[in-house]
Formats: structure tokens, C-alpha cells, sequence
């Protein structure tokens, strides 16, 4: 029964990481009723949403190619910020990440909600101003970094936060800027999965019947997408999701 509770979380979460995103608030959670230890069911959900993240990027290919001279940077900064998130995690207890669960829940739940907007506006105060993004290229680099430091530490609204930080860096094309959003969204993944591994702190078991299951969600959205008014989705996730935010705030601290 666990099992299929799982591979249902993962069918479910793949599907909604393909449609709108944040498959994360179905998958982490059912990893952690599973009875996966915290630290471990997030590890696990990495692990899980990677598939996800190179189909996509596979996908995107031909608007990412464009931008290839930023590829190396990106890639650099996504390892060094992935690796670091995933050195911080593995140095924390089971208790202590899980006191600080709801907290990120409500970060990236909010993040969810507020990122179109916060896209939007970061969009508007961005363009036309090119010269002072290469002029900030330092304070981009790092901002950059510090999104994949969270991105390794914790996946859930990773990917809303990169696509308003491509804004910010000038991109307005948002093909390009999906693509380029997955591409790091693989690279900080990989190299946490990598760590996670090296430490055996992946639940390999419970974690690959969560991605089983993501795989077959993912390939089943993109064949019925319009089936599924994305605006009802969206609205059925952040009900979802803060209903998860405030059962864990209730769990942690009631």
C-alpha cells in the first residue's frame, strides 16, 4: 500500500511539474508518510524530480542553444550552489530539518502563488536596463549562487525562483527562459543526488517508485495537457499546498 501511495505521489507530481509546477508538494510529503526519514525524503524527491528536469531541458534544447556562451557560467555556479546546498543538508538532524519544514513549505508556497506577479514586475523594472545587468554581473553571479545553494538544500519552488532571477538578468524570451531554468534545475540536481548518494541518504527504494511513477506522470500530462485547463491546476495546487503548509506548522509546533 505504501508502495502505490508512492508511485500514485509521483504520477500526480510528475504530471503537475510538467503541466505547472510544484510536483515537489505532492512528492516530499508522501515520501515523509512513507515513514522516509526527513533529510532522506528530501534527498529522495531530488533524486526523483531529475528525470523531470532533463526531458525537459532535452526538449527546450533549441531555444537554449542561442544563449550558449552563458552555458558554462550557469553550469559552473549551479555545481559549486548545488553541492553546497547538499553539503548543508547532509550536516543536518532529521529533527532540526524538520523543525524548519514548514518554514520552507511556506517559502516555496509562496514563491508559487506570488511568482508570476513577481516575474512580471521583476520584468518590467528589468528591461531597458542591459547595461547596468552587465554591470551587476558580480551581484548576479552570487544572487545566482545562493538560488542554487537553496535549490541543492531544498527543490520544491526552485524552479519559479530561477525564471524570476533570468528576468532579472535581462532574458525576456520565455522559452529560452524555461530551458535555461531546467538546465540549471539539472545540473544543481545532479550534483546533489551525487552527494546524497555518496552518503547513502537517498531511501532508494521508496525514491524510485516516487520516479517511476514521475516519469509516466510527466510523458501522460504532456499527452492529455489539453484535457486540463492550467488555470483550475494551478488553483487545485496552492489550495493543496497551503493546506500541506499549515498540517506541517501544526505537526511541528501545536
Amino acid at each position: 500500500m505504501t508502495f502505490l501511495m508512492l508511485f500514485v505521489a509521483g504520477l500526480l507530481g510528475g504530471a503537475i511539474n510538467s503541466l505547472a509546477g510544484g510536483g515537489s508538494f505532492i512528492m516530499f510529503p508522501a515520501l515523509l508518510f512513507a515513514g522516509v526519514p526527513p533529510v532522506m525524503a528530501n534527498a529522495s524527491n531530488t533524486f526523483a524530480c531529475l528525470p523531470g528536469y532533463v526531458s525537459g531541458t532535452i526538449g527546450y534544447w533549441r531555444h537554449i542553444a542561442p544563449h550558449r556562451n552563458k552555458l558554462i557560467a550557469y553550469c559552473v555556479i549551479g555545481l559549486i550552489g548545488g553541492y553546497l546546498g547538499a553539503e548543508t543538508l547532509m550536516r543536518v538532524s532529521d529533527a532540526q530539518f524538520a523543525a524548519i519544514i514548514p518554514w520552507l513549505m511556506l517559502f516555496a508556497v509562496v514563491t508559487y502563488i506570488f511568482g508570476q506577479r513577481i516575474n512580471r514586475w521583476v520584468a518590467s523594472r528589468s528591461s531597458g536596463s542591459r547595461n547596468a545587468a552587465r554591470a551587476g554581473a558580480f551581484g548576479l553571479a552570487l544572487l545566482l549562487l545562493m538560488i542554487c545553494f537553496y535549490g541543492g538544500f531544498f527543490n520544491a519552488g526552485l524552479g519559479i525562483i530561477l525564471l524570476a532571477y533570468l528576468a532579472l538578468a535581462g532574458f525576456d524570451d520565455i522559452h529560452a527562459m524555461n530551458g535555461l531554468k531546467l538546465l540549471i534545475s539539472v545540473v544543481v540536481s545532479v550534483v546533489a543526488v551525487v552527494r546524497f548518494a555518496a552518503t547513502g541518504s537517498i531511501a532508494w527504494m521508496e525514491g524510485s517508485i516516487a520516479l517511476a511513477g514521475a516519469v509516466l506522470g510527466g510523458f501522460l500530462a504532456a499527452y492529455f495537457a489539453h484535457l486540463i485547463p492550467a488555470r483550475v491546476l494551478r488553483g487545485c495546487i496552492i489550495v493543496y499546498g497551503v493546506g500541506l503548509t499549515g498540517y506541517f506548522f501544526w505537526t511541528t509546533y501545536a
